[in-house]
Protein backbone atom coordinates (compact mmCIF):
# COMPACT_ATOMS: atom_id res chain seq x y z
CA UNK A 1 0.00 0.00 0.00
CA UNK A 2 0.98 3.62 -1.00
CA UNK A 3 2.45 5.80 1.54
CA UNK A 4 1.11 8.92 -0.49
CA UNK A 5 0.43 10.19 -3.57
CA UNK A 6 2.07 12.84 -5.88
CA UNK A 7 0.36 16.12 -5.31
CA UNK A 8 2.59 18.43 -7.40
CA UNK A 9 6.02 19.32 -8.92
CA UNK A 10 7.41 22.05 -7.95
CA UNK A 11 10.34 24.35 -9.43
CA UNK A 12 12.23 26.50 -7.84
CA UNK A 13 12.99 29.59 -10.06
CA UNK A 14 13.43 33.38 -9.77
CA UNK A 15 10.32 34.56 -11.76
CA UNK A 16 7.26 32.07 -10.76
CA UNK A 17 5.06 33.79 -12.99
CA UNK A 18 7.44 34.27 -15.67
CA UNK A 19 8.26 30.36 -15.65
CA UNK A 20 4.50 29.58 -15.01
CA UNK A 21 3.33 31.52 -18.12
CA UNK A 22 6.28 29.77 -20.15
CA UNK A 23 5.28 26.48 -19.53
CA UNK A 24 1.68 27.21 -19.39
CA UNK A 25 2.62 28.53 -23.34
CA UNK A 26 4.48 25.34 -23.79
CA UNK A 27 1.77 22.94 -22.07
CA UNK A 28 -1.68 24.98 -21.75
CA UNK A 29 -3.17 25.55 -18.67
CA UNK A 30 -4.05 28.44 -16.62
CA UNK A 31 -1.97 30.51 -14.20
CA UNK A 32 -3.03 31.23 -10.45
CA UNK A 33 -1.40 33.18 -8.24
CA UNK A 34 0.91 35.67 -7.40
CA UNK A 35 4.90 36.55 -5.90
CA UNK A 36 6.80 33.66 -4.41
CA UNK A 37 4.29 30.65 -5.39
CA UNK A 38 2.35 30.09 -8.27
CA UNK A 39 0.43 27.29 -10.11
CA UNK A 40 0.25 26.17 -13.47
CA UNK A 41 -3.06 24.29 -13.54
CA UNK A 42 -3.05 21.93 -16.62
CA UNK A 43 -5.97 20.97 -19.02
CA UNK A 44 -6.12 17.32 -17.57
CA UNK A 45 -6.36 18.50 -13.99
CA UNK A 46 -2.44 18.28 -13.08
CA UNK A 47 -0.76 20.88 -11.38
CA UNK A 48 3.01 21.86 -11.96
CA UNK A 49 4.14 25.04 -9.17
CA UNK A 50 6.96 27.52 -9.37
CA UNK A 51 8.30 28.99 -6.29
CA UNK A 52 10.74 31.56 -5.88
CA UNK A 53 14.42 30.89 -4.99
CA UNK A 54 16.32 33.80 -4.09
CA UNK A 55 19.99 33.51 -5.02
CA UNK A 56 18.69 30.47 -7.96
CA UNK A 57 21.53 28.61 -9.24
CA UNK A 58 20.39 27.10 -12.99
CA UNK A 59 21.66 23.08 -13.57
CA UNK A 60 24.08 22.85 -15.83
CA UNK A 61 23.55 20.49 -18.19
CA UNK A 62 25.50 18.14 -19.77
CA UNK A 63 28.23 18.51 -16.72
CA UNK A 64 28.86 15.08 -15.19
CA UNK A 65 30.41 16.68 -11.90
CA UNK A 66 26.88 18.25 -11.42
CA UNK A 67 23.64 17.26 -10.77
CA UNK A 68 21.08 18.45 -13.23
CA UNK A 69 18.72 17.70 -10.46
CA UNK A 70 15.56 16.42 -12.02
CA UNK A 71 14.11 17.25 -15.62
CA UNK A 72 10.82 17.11 -17.56
CA UNK A 73 10.07 15.02 -20.49
CA UNK A 74 7.71 16.72 -22.82
CA UNK A 75 5.60 14.08 -25.01
CA UNK A 76 5.22 16.21 -28.63
CA UNK A 77 3.68 15.04 -32.10
CA UNK A 78 6.47 16.78 -34.07
CA UNK A 79 9.92 17.60 -32.54
CA UNK A 80 10.42 20.09 -35.18
CA UNK A 81 7.46 21.77 -34.89
CA UNK A 82 7.77 21.45 -31.50
CA UNK A 83 11.32 22.85 -31.09
CA UNK A 84 10.40 25.58 -32.93
CA UNK A 85 7.58 26.91 -30.79
CA UNK A 86 9.36 26.17 -27.72
CA UNK A 87 12.58 28.70 -28.73
CA UNK A 88 10.37 31.19 -29.48
CA UNK A 89 8.85 31.24 -26.71
CA UNK A 90 12.46 31.64 -24.84
CA UNK A 91 13.50 27.99 -24.50
CA UNK A 92 17.05 27.57 -25.36
CA UNK A 93 18.58 24.60 -27.47
CA UNK A 94 21.08 22.21 -25.38
CA UNK A 95 21.36 19.04 -27.17
CA UNK A 96 19.90 18.15 -30.72
CA UNK A 97 22.71 17.14 -32.66
CA UNK A 98 21.46 14.01 -33.45
CA UNK A 99 18.53 15.00 -35.20
CA UNK A 100 17.29 10.77 -35.79
CA UNK A 101 16.72 10.75 -31.94
CA UNK A 102 13.30 10.69 -30.68
CA UNK A 103 14.15 13.34 -28.06
CA UNK A 104 15.49 16.86 -28.03
CA UNK A 105 17.10 18.46 -25.07
CA UNK A 106 16.45 22.17 -24.17
CA UNK A 107 16.82 25.00 -20.74
CA UNK A 108 13.49 26.72 -20.12
CA UNK A 109 14.04 30.78 -19.30
CA UNK A 110 15.35 29.63 -15.78
CA UNK A 111 17.53 26.77 -16.72
CA UNK A 112 15.51 24.47 -16.02
CA UNK A 113 16.60 21.09 -18.54
CA UNK A 114 13.73 19.67 -20.25
CA UNK A 115 13.43 17.75 -22.92
CA UNK A 116 11.01 17.18 -26.02
CA UNK A 117 9.90 13.93 -27.03
CA UNK A 118 8.22 11.73 -29.42
CA UNK A 119 8.04 8.50 -28.01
Amino acid sequence: MAVAELGVVVLDCPDPRALARFYADVLGGTVEGEGDWVDLKLPDGRSLAFQAAPGFVPPKWPAPDDSQQFHLDLTVPDLDAAEKAVLELGARLLDAEDRSRTFRVYADPAGHPFCLCAC
